[in-house]
């Protein structure tokens, strides 16, 4: 089953955005990576500590002020997938895996 929701939206004011770039700003990855490990470890009800971000392909930029999606799903192994998308689902920003070391793997029977 896939879960969708809300991320927060990073205003102009942020501060991370004169540093990130100077004339054309982008959201900063760690900002997008942090609220997607928040969302995740709250949903399932664990603590950020105890969650680590496998991999992450970021795919296209996001300036101030853009809201984005997050899709997320667990696979039979038990690993968490997600993607970052604009609302209007029309652009892939980001997709990845998070792993939770206090739910140990689960591994699938071969036929």
């Amino acid at each position: 089953m896939t879960c969708t929701e809300i991320l927060p939206t990073y205003g102009a004011d942020h501060p991370a955005f004169p540093g990130h770039f100077p004339g054309r700003p982008i959201v900063p990855g760690v900002l997008l990576l942090d609220a997607v490990l928040q969302r995740l470890c709250l949903v399932r009800g664990l603590d950020e500590g105890h969650c680590r971000i496998v991999n992450t392909k970021f795919i296209s930029p996001v300036e101030p002020g853009q809201s984005l999606q997050l899709s997320h799903s667990t696979d039979a192994t038990g690993q968490w997938h997600f993607r970052l998308h604009t609302v209007d689902g029309a652009r892939l920003v980001a997709s990845g895996q998070v792993h939770s070391m206090t739910e140990p793997p689960r591994r699938v029977a071969s036929p």
